[in-house]
């Protein structure tokens, strides 16, 4: 290939240039991913790993339970609900009083 001044192009043909380079670049990237794959034995090409899950919390039984509403429970981590602030207060109540057995 000739060498060829740059600056004595037209726009036409150094967007043509470019063109053919990124053409060429992006040829070489898809090879390179196709052996890369292959000597992996990995199919995916971006992103977590297959079977991989994002961290999420888990479910958790319940652990205590409102004695004026049954259905208000929780599972003992995070901060003390407002329920059970709100039943403990003015009275002798601990938060072992309302542990699910």
């Amino acid at each position: 290939m000739a060498k060829k001044s740059y600056a004595s192009m037209s726009v036409d043909a150094l967007f043509k240039l470019r063109d053919e380079i990124s053409e060429a670049l992006s040829s070489r990237a898809s090879d390179l991913q196709r052996q890369l794959s292959a000597l992996t034995g990995s199919s995916k090409k971006r992103g977590r790993p297959a079977g991989k899950r994002t961290r999420k919390g888990k479910k958790v039984a319940a652990q205590f339970r409102s004695k004026k509403d049954p259905k208000l429970v929780w599972s003992g981590r995070g901060g003390t609900p407002r329920w059970m602030k709100e039943e403990m207060k003015g009275t002798k109540l601990k938060k072992e009083n309302f542990r699910i057995k």
